[in-house]
């Protein structure tokens, strides 16, 4: 056996599985070397997910960085001559029209973001896929290029680490498990194994089903769980005897019974001759922490294949026979038929990057075969270049809130994506309900009188309408459109609609509680936010002012959207809710690596933030500040901070809007929320829901929110958001961001669209939610810019101030005119829109004079 190494510059952790096989190769495409991999048992793998994964890739999904991995591994594994692009089918059985629509849904996904698959009748399914009852399926979707890895992704994985190890990059040892981690000030120092310690500075924990077990060497912990996923055999089928082929018929998904269904090919080849049925269990699936996962020798199969009970599904398995009766024809092979575990996660995301407790530590957890070398690619990258070509934000570890990381959460929300992998349809809007009410604003309890229709962003409940305001309809219901599709109005309150047309009269309040709030302490304070940010923040024309500013790469894209207040003592951070982590993070990274001196605190628990706006604004804190006169526009100018008193209690005003009205927001101590609350509202102010602030009104003002609208592919000239004149002060990406100034034209520019009708085909109003390809109509065929990037819409909601749906996309330079008609797809009906804005352009007072009023 060969002796194992005493240091290394990277350890992958689970390098005989999938995830860790691609990175270890993708890390060595990047120009690494030194590499030691190591694993629990064999390489490749004898017992994690990928030893049992049924190994097929269908490219359908509704977002672009999901679509984008499984598309590149898709490409990886047929160069390496291990795809079979067979093709699949997904199907709605008569009488379930909802599947049928996320049918329709994901077909327009797919058009969004790069894949290819179209719609096709029962006739077609029927020709493709023979074993299937023909009068069983209404139609279902044709997918070209999904397919199966052959002959197992865990051949290919042994194939992979066997390249590294040829070529002299890694060093492999199978049957070496991590049984510590080495961290010292706050880094990675190396792996404790049985058979020494690795010094190293570079780790990645691809451990799979027990990557939170190696996180809890770090102290931390992943918001991921294994579930059973049940995994059965019928046969002999010998339909391809003789053929040597790994797969014969194409794949077939029948979603509305979270289930699907392939043959194994050949009888000779190594799983052949049989139909393999899976399941995933929708009422109660079974979850396991993987410290209950079973040894290798106490397993009968594999730690990962636990044992199945025939009644555990017997139920879907009488409706799959329904459709394709050839698995009641065939024999159950008991035998062969197991609980494969996988991993579900609480947001829907996997957890992918670097730890927030150990620098030069890394994560690649929770990763389906279909995207482990896109993945694998992603991780090689960031840990090069940091950064990745495909916006991260969504996967990134360092997101979650510690509420999150809680092992009660983990698992409720980890039950809840488990009952939902297949079915039913999640909708964009999907609330949870588990993990809630654990953050709630000083003044919940009235809004829980006011009726609040809540939902939840990173533990806050926040009520996007209130009942009490149903009146309000009496006065707008004429401008506030009856959604009388279900999917539209899924999870959206008309009232909402209402309260904006109300505050747009008068005045409103609108709890902005959720606002992740960071103070940047110390000598550097100020040089550490210059550094970060593309706007400058020093200077002392600056005090006492909020900045709106942006984070950007090394590549001068867009990576954090938000507003710092320059105080006498430190700056203050207000940022979204769901970057907040991430920035969190990421200025304390950035900290320790430029060697500022700062201290950065989280205050979102202590901190609240109220909204007040309207045309009355003014004149209503007026009646409630220690010093009217202070609010004066001569006295306040627009994106001025003040200190004020409201019922007594010290008060941080801000001049801003991001609703399109007068008025303030206002920043108080968790504890003095309540006070001031009751003092606004005492005087008749209308409470207004979250949906105006984050959807409505944003939209009608072409207000960009990070993560959707802006993200690290495209720069902030393309999103129209570059000031004027760039700092003389250094700041990351400011090459870059010289670079793209100089261009004469950007290869993309966010532009606002309208539709200009929106009547389906029966005739029916539609308000669409999600995301939506935007077409050429001369050629059907979605817009690609000259970097290949696609147009779609990033944000959309119907304004009811401009009495439209609005939308925002990139568009390519060549099609950004306003006036330009296009259209978009939303499930399988085509929609024209107009380009009501090139860039940044409000369609809402377009001269911004009523905020500044």
């Amino acid at each position: 056996m060969a002796q194992l190494p005493d240091k290394a510059k990277v350890v992958v952790i689970g390098v005989g599985g999938i995830v860790g096989a691609s990175v270890a190769h993708h890390l060595v495409e990047r120009g690494w070397d030194d590499i030691v991999g190591i694993d629990t048992s064999g390489v490749p793998t004898d017992i994690g997910s990928t030893g049992h994964a049924s190994d097929f890739c269908y490219t359908t999904a509704h977002d672009f960085l999901s679509t984008w991995t499984t598309l590149y591994s898709i490409d990886f594994y047929e160069k390496l001559g291990h795809y079979d692009r067979i093709g699949g089918l997904e199907v709605a059985r008569v009488g379930d029209d909802a599947r049928m629509d996320e049918i329709r849904r994901k077909v327009a996904s797919g058009k969004a973001f790069g894949a290819r698959a179209r719609l096709v009748g029962p006739a077609e399914i029927k020709e493709r896929f023979p074993l299937i009852e023909q009068d069983k399926v209404q139609g279902g979707l044709w997918d070209p290029d999904a397919g199966l890895v052959v002959p197992r992704s865990q051949a290919v994985a042994g194939e992979l680490v066997d390249r590294a190890v040829a070529a002299g990059k890694l060093a492999a040892f199978a049957n070496t498990p991590a049984t510590a981690l080495v961290i010292e000030g706050g880094r990675i120092r190396g792996v404790v194994t049985p058979r020494g310690t690795i010094a190293a500075d570079h780790v990645v924990v691809c451990a799979g089903l027990w990557g939170r077990l190696i996180a809890e060497m770090a102290g931390e912990d992943l918001p991921v769980m294994p579930i059973d996923h049940p995994l059965t055999f019928f046969g002999p089928y010998d339909a391809f005897a003789g053929t040597g082929k790994e797969i014969g018929w194409p794949l077939l998904r029948d979603q509305g019974n979270s289930a699907y269904m392939r043959d194994t090919g050949d009888p000779t080849t190594s799983e052949g001759g049989m139909i393999e049925w899976g399941y995933y269990e929708e009422t109660h699936p079974r979850l396991c922490h993987p410290r209950e996962i079973l040894e290798k020798h106490q397993a009968r199969l594999s730690p990962s294949q636990r044992d199945l009970d025939m009644e555990q599904i017997l139920a879907p398995l009488e409706r799959a026979i329904e459709l394709t009766p050839i698995l009641g024809e065939l024999g159950y092979d008991a035998r062969r038929s197991f609980n494969g575990l996988l991993q579900v996660t609480a947001d829907g995301g996997p957890s992918i990057g670097e730890s927030r407790k150990a620098r030069g530590l890394w994560y690649a957890v929770a990763v389906w075969v279909k995207d482990a070398p896109g993945t694998g690619k992603l991780v090689a990258d960031w840990m090069t270049d940091g950064r990745t070509g495909i916006d991260h934000a969504r996967i990134d570890v360092a997101r979650f809130y510690p509420h999150q990381l809680e092992e009660a959460f983990i698992e409720g929300r980890c039950r809840e994506a488990a009952q939902k992998v297949y079915n039913p349809a999640v909708h964009p809007r999907e609330p949870y309900a588990t993990g809630r009410n654990i953050r709630r604003s000083p003044f919940y309890a009235r809004e829980v009188e006011l009726g609040g229709h809540f939902m939840e962003l990173a533990g806050w409940e926040r009520a996007h309408g209130y009942a009490a305001n149903a009146h309000l309809l009496e006065t707008y219901g004429d401008r506030v459109p009856v959604r009388a599709n279900e999917w539209d109005n899924r999870h959206f309150w008309r009232v909402s609609n209402a309260e904006q047309l109300a505050m747009s009269d008068d005045c409103g309040i609108i709890n902005l509680s959720h606002f992740a709030v960071l103070d940047v302490e110390g000598p550097d304070a100020v040089a550490l936010m210059e550094w970060a940010c593309a706007a400058r923040i020093g200077g002392d024309a600056n005090l006492g002012k909020g900045i709106y500013t942006h984070f950007l790469d090394d590549e001068g894209n867009v990576r954090a959207d938000l507003t710092v207040f320059r105080l006498e003592d430190r700056c203050r951070v207000v940022d979204g809710a769901d970057a907040g982590m991430r920035d969190f993070a990421y200025l304390r990274r950035v900290a320790a690596d430029k060697g500022f001196d700062v201290t950065v605190t989280d205050l979102t628990e202590k901190i609240i933030t109220i909204g007040v706006w309207g045309p009355n604004a003014r004149a209503t804190l007026q009646k409630v500040v220690a010093d009217p006169a202070a609010l004066a526009p001569e006295n306040f100018p627009f994106a001025a901070l003040r200190p004020i008193t409201i019922a007594g209690k010290p008060v941080l005003a801000f001049r801003i809007s991001y609703v399109g009205e007068q008025g303030f927001e206002l920043h108080m101590a968790y504890d003095d929320g309540l006070a001031v609350w009751d003092a606004i509202r005492a005087q008749g102010v209308v409470a207004v829901g979250i949906e105006t602030y984050a959807n409505s009104r944003r939209m009608e003002k072409s207000l960009r929110l990070q993560n959707a609208d802006l993200t690290t592919e495209y720069n902030l000239f393309e999103a129209d958001l570059a000031r004027p004149k760039v700092k003389d002060a250094d700041f990351r990406g400011k090459a870059k961001h010289l670079e793209y100034r100089a261009r004469d034209k950007q290869p993309a520019i966010l532009c606002t669209l309208v539709m200009t009708d929106n009547d389906d085909a029966k005739g029916v109003a539609r308000y669409p939610v999600g995301t939506l390809p935007v077409i050429d109509p001369a050629t059907g065929e979605t817009l690609v810019d000259a970097l290949g990037r696609r147009s779609y819409t990033t944000s959309i909601a119907y304004g009811p101030s401009i009495g439209k749906n609005i939308a925002l996309a990139y568009l390519p330079w060549d099609h950004a005119q306003t006036g330009r008609k296009l259209a978009v797809q939303y499930f399988a009906d085509v929609y024209p829109v107009e380009v009501a804005a090139v860039g940044y352009k409000a369609l809402y007072d377009p001269e911004n004079s009523r905020p500044r009023s």
